[in-house]
């Protein structure tokens, strides 16, 4: 019965201090509850009348409640104090305004134009397309078969049977393909969407930024060149490019494409994992069956292709160690690139 009693004055002097908009009212509930006559102060006086087995739990709650209750009280009185000198504090018409605060792009959006202008200079053009797609741009036209894995439900956010939100933005590539005739020189930006358990490195919403370039006598040499420009530019250090083989169903040969480290300029370190290389995107040449599905001659035409992670190149650039960041809304951390 004692400690529901005191639950009882607690939660009640909890609700009066949170009222509280005055010293005086914060005084009076002060008495109320603390002082000499006060409902806290009656409950230590009737511990005597406990039995034996109560009385040091009683008395551990109520010494408990009165130390909450004081600081609660001392905090209101610290506030409505300050509240009254604001109120007090005379509106000078003649003083300069606060300015507000200037927004600034976002990481990602500031790491995807950066990408983008450096594509430009080099002719590339900027192309988009759906986010909602067809199984056809996204699987079967990249020459993914039926049963490669990406195609699952639980690999795939499906709107229907035929229907789907982009796993990737190589979709564009079949759709700028389909609309004309080489040569062919786009990079596609845009939100792709894979249901990964999210985590410090994987969100169910990302952005890639997609790369095709098409025309007669292309060759690897010629990705090499352009991707060793575009990591020298994007890291702004004069870095190297390596190409280790790999597989992409819509590209043949491919590769997986690193850089030396620009934080360590490749003698190893934490964010290298002590290599001196970082994975930067994957790349191949155009596989001769991406080019039969949009009515391009194999035989006469070649190219390349690139595909890179707008989130992991904000990573790398910054030092950031978790994709969650970037869509959290906290501002602490968006603040720090007013760039």
């Amino acid at each position: 019965m004692a400690k529901d009693r005191l639950k009882r004055i607690v939660s009640e002097a909890e609700r009066q201090i949170s009222e509280a908009s005055s010293p005086e009212a914060v005084e009076k509930i002060r008495v109320k509850f603390l002082g000499r006559k006060g409902e806290l102060t009656e409950v230590f006086k009737s511990i005597p009348d406990l039995p034996n087995d109560e009385k040091p739990v009683v008395g551990q709650a109520a010494n408990k409640a009165k130390k909450k209750l004081e600081r609660l009280i001392e905090d209101a009185a610290k506030r409505v104090k300050t509240d009254s000198v604001e109120s007090e504090t005379l509106f000078d018409p003649t003083l300069p305004g606060s300015p507000p605060p200037m927004g600034h792009s976002h990481p990602l959006t500031h790491t995807l134009e950066d990408v983008c202008d450096i594509f430009r200079t080099m002719g590339f053009v900027i192309a988009e397309g759906p986010e909602v797609e067809k199984d056809w741009y996204n699987f079967e036209a990249l020459n993914i078969p039926a049963d490669h894995p990406s195609r699952d439900d639980f690999d795939t956010f499906y709107v229907s049977d035929n229907t789907l939100l982009r796993s990737q933005t190589s979709t564009v590539q079949i759709r700028t393909m389909e609309m004309g005739k080489p040569p062919v020189r786009i990079v596609a930006p845009g939100r792709c969407f894979r249901p990964d358990t999210e985590d410090a490195r994987h969100s169910v919403m990302f952005h890639q930024i997609e790369g095709l370039l098409v025309d007669e006598d292309t060759s690897f040499g010629d990705l090499k060149a352009v991707l060793h420009i575009f990591a020298r530019e994007f890291f702004h250090e004069d870095v190297e490019v390596r190409f280790r083989p790999s597989y992409f169903p819509f590209t043949e040969p491919s590769a997986e494409v690193d850089c030396t480290c620009p934080v360590c300029k490749g003698d190893g370190c934490s964010t290298c994992s002590y290599s001196g290389w970082l994975e930067i995107l994957g790349a191949g040449m155009v596989d001769p069956n991406v080019f039969e599905c949009v009515d391009y001659d194999p035989e006469k035409y070649t190219g390349f292709a690139f595909g890179m992670g707008v989130e992991r190149l904000a990573m790398l650039k910054y030092g950031i160690n978790d994709i969650r960041l970037f869509y959290n809304g906290d501002t602490r951390f968006l603040s720090q690139f007013s760039i």
